[in-house]
């Protein structure tokens, strides 16, 4: 096991790329991004048998006054499945992980998708995955549309909604105006400016990924952020302002998104996790002709034994404090919060 710092060794990236499952999580430039907003410490472990490479699993140390120390694969990505190259390995692999999150005196090591690693018995917590597959081509996918989707991208256009993918900065200032506005609206505070900035210089600038942005005149009106690694690319952020709701505008942004990415050669759009409790965006999302799956969070304690996450509370009280807040005290609120939380 060897333990590598991906910010500075350039090659990481192309040992990433040798897996088929690699994603934009994986990258350098994801960890740049952690590192930069949050202060998380990498350690990114190669595993290899001889000459042979065996496992690339990225790991940042989160630090907490509030919620300990502890390992993450990754903070604030909805999967990142450890990339194994060896299947008949994992159970070293998985050894070599405990005794290492033991030596760093971890409360508790987390992988998020156990498909290929599982550390424990049961996971931990439990959402739904979804996925487009792009490889048909932009012009065949929207036969495959629910027809509520194809409806909703016809109105958007009819409203005089226009739609862009853009990659410079002041599409990120009008993401983040929108996503200030729909994480209140949500009872919630937003990620801090300093994350999506760091986002558009590691991975939208570089190419690895775009903004589109819906506007109703001169008005931004939604936006998303879309990531793209290889074959392999993610929905991670949407905002809108829920006063044009009735324009439909997230559909043309997502389909707009969508036809950017097949036109570029991605076979594989990932939506992002959905909790198993929200009905409403699961079929949202499953509208679009993706496939479903469950994504598994494991836990295990120093001495390898699984650790449930707790129950998360019942979140009313706090999301009328949220979307109450002025958005100066919001934001305020999403700086000082999210460092402390994986």
């Amino acid at each position: 096991m060897r333990i590598v710092n991906p910010l500075g060794e350039p090659g990481w990236d192309h040992v990433v790329a040798l897996h088929r499952d690699a994603c934009c999580f994986h990258t350098s430039a994801w960890a740049k991004v952690l590192h930069q907003t949050y202060n998380h410490q990498p350690f990114y472990l190669q595993f290899s048998r001889g000459h042979r490479l065996v496992a690339l699993i990225p790991l940042m140390e989160v630090r907490s006054l509030f919620t300990g120390r502890r390992g993450v694969c990754l903070p604030f990505s909805d999967a990142c499945e450890p990339l194994i190259f060896h299947p008949d390995a994992t159970t070293l692999v998985t050894d070599q992980l405990v005794r290492f999150a033991r030596e760093r005196r971890w409360r508790h090591l987390e992988i998020r998708g156990g498909k290929s690693l599982q550390l424990a018995a049961r996971p931990a917590a439990r959402f739904y995955g979804h996925t487009l597959d792009l490889c048909s081509g932009a012009e065949d996918l929207t036969t495959r549309f629910a027809s509520p989707v194809r409806r909703a991208i016809r109105k958007a256009e009819r409203s005089g909604v226009s739609a862009l993918v853009v990659r410079n900065r002041q599409a990120v200032n009008e993401f983040y105006q929108l996503h200030v506005q729909t994480r209140r609206h949500h009872g919630l505070p937003p990620q801090p400016a300093s994350f999506f900035l760091n986002i558009y210089e590691h991975i939208v600038r570089p190419g690895l990924g775009f903004i589109v942005v819906a506007r109703h005149g001169s008005h931004p009106i939604a936006a998303a952020i879309f990531f793209r690694f290889g074959k392999h690319a993610l929905y991670k952020y949407g905002a809108s302002d829920k006063r044009f709701q009735e324009f439909r505008a997230n559909n043309l942004v997502m389909w707009h998104g969508i036809q950017a990415l097949a036109y570029a050669g991605a076979e594989k759009l990932h939506f992002g996790r959905t909790d198993c409790e929200n009905d409403g965006l699961r079929r949202f999302k499953l509208s679009w002709d993706t496939e479903e799956e469950t994504l598994d969070y494991f836990r295990v304690d120093p001495s390898g034994r699984e650790c449930l996450a707790p129950a998360r509370p019942d979140s009313g009280f706090h999301k009328k404090i949220f979307g109450r807040l002025p958005l100066a005290f919001n934001r305020l609120a999403g700086s000082m919060i999210y460092p402390h939380l994986d």
